[in-house]
């Protein structure tokens, strides 16, 4: 792959730049406490990934609305009631989710020579405050709520590829997700990166 090549890199953002996983343990684990309830950080993020992806493909809603659904699906599948406050508390928690620790210092050297695009399944205000962590400025940033679909929508980089306005063989799309973004992104003939971002929560 010849990178000299591209113009435009494309970055999912929880996941890839920003450690989500990290973020949602921490935002859960007081609920699932405060319950008395045991699981694993492991499976605890198996059912956060199987709950959100059932969110996501109902009909288009604000990620903030995905959140609180996958709180009440835990506690349908956990057999715990969670408070208002309890299930307003994931999305809440989104703006204070850290960046990897290698990804400000990457950011701000790629942005030396190339543009850089966010395609995130979020929404536009979560995602602002998020902005503020990655310290460097995007030249795009599409989010579910702007295209009003989640990936693995192909519609989603369709839309992208609208707004940024470059030749499709120009960007390079890199991301964590192999369902939500390295499939699509194959799908559609987009290059793209796999990041392996190991999870220590897995272990």
């Amino acid at each position: 792959m010849d990178f000299n090549s591209f113009e435009c890199l494309t970055f999912d953002c929880y996941g890839t730049l920003i450690d989500w996983e990290s973020g949602i343990v921490a935002a859960l684990r007081p609920v699932l406490d405060a319950h008395d309830v045991r699981i694993s950080d492991g499976a605890l993020l198996e059912l956060y990934g199987e709950f959100e992806a059932a969110e996501e493909k109902r009909s288009y809603r604000p990620y903030r609305e995905v959140l609180k659904g996958v709180v009440v699906a835990l506690g349908d599948r956990l057999n715990f009631r969670p408070s208002l406050e309890q299930i307003s508390s994931l999305p809440e928690s989104l703006p204070h989710w850290p960046p990897f620790p290698d990804t400000v210092a990457a950011l701000v050297r790629l942005k030396q020579k190339y543009k850089l695009a966010v395609i995130s399944n979020t929404d536009d205000d979560l995602f602002a405050e998020t902005a503020k962590t990655l310290q460097v400025p995007f030249d795009w940033i599409v989010t579910a709520q702007q295209v009003k679909s989640y990936k693995p929508s192909r519609n989603n980089f369709e839309k992208a590829l609208q707004k940024i306005g470059l030749p499709q063989e120009k960007i390079l799309h890199v991301a964590q997700s192999l369902y939500h973004d390295i499939v699509p992104a194959q799908q559609l003939g987009w290059a793209n990166v796999w990041i392996n971002r190991r999870s220590q929560h897995h272990a």
